[in-house]
């Protein structure tokens, strides 16, 4: 049975998770958030206390086991979604997340899951290297100030420290990092639809995104929404 794929690319701070996760659930689909996962790892290398910059420090992704509940990430039977949020890992996870082993590690994890699930799909490589095949791939971005803005609120509701200008900064600097590394670096795919969101609310951005995936899938009948 051919499994169907929804790819969401874009920067730090567009809200890909929230939106994605809106649209999974509507359509019954598997929701993959691979930025958690990234910051998973990071989170994991500060506790064992492992080198960041250096890219063969990270042979414990081996032994670590991740998977997805509900959209909800755990990391060797761990929730997830507190512990990865925090500055220190939005600090230095582009660093982590830039090493060819570990995105190598966590790719084939990604495409592994995608092969057993109709899934939604969000990150900065998705429509370029784990799906390129997806049904729908979306390019969704906003202005540096208004992704600062939802960070910091999105900081807020979880009683997470946050400074809105030094935010801003940190954006742009892992804009900096994620665009320019040499392998894997953000950008948008070809065949991918650009939508910039920074005048819409998460609401109209899933339903946009919604209705065009079901528009894409239409033709091949009402499997659409199955999950």
């Amino acid at each position: 049975m051919k499994r169907h794929a929804l790819a969401i690319d874009g920067p730090a701070g567009a809200g890909k998770s929230s939106v994605a996760k809106m649209v999974a659930k509507r359509l019954h689909y598997t929701y993959i958030d691979t930025g958690a996962m990234y910051r998973a790892t990071t989170y994991k290398a500060i506790v064992l206390g492992v080198d960041l910059q250096d890219p063969e420090a990270f042979g414990f992704l081996d032994d670590t086991m991740m998977e997805f509940h509900d959209g909800i990430l755990f990391v060797d039977g761990e929730e997830m979604t507190q512990k990865i949020r925090s500055n220190q890992v939005s600090n230095h996870v582009s660093v982590v997340a830039s090493h060819i082993p570990v995105r190598n590690k966590l790719v084939l994890l990604q495409q592994k899951i995608s092969k057993n699930h109709n899934v939604v799909m969000d990150g900065r490589d998705i429509g370029t290297v784990v799906l390129p095949h997806a049904d729908l791939k979306i390019f969704m971005t906003a202005s540096v100030e208004e992704r600062a803005r939802r960070r910091h609120e999105e900081n807020q509701s979880l009683g997470i420290p946050s400074d809105y200008h030094q935010l801003i900064d940190e954006i742009k600097r892992r804009d900096q990092i994620d665009s320019t590394r040499i392998y894997n670096p953000l950008r948008q795919a070809e065949d991918a639809v650009f939508l910039d969101t920074s005048d819409m609310d998460i609401h109209e951005v899933a339903d946009k995104i919604y209705e065009m995936f079901a528009n894409v899938l239409q033709p091949k009948g009402s499997e659409r929404t199955n999950g």
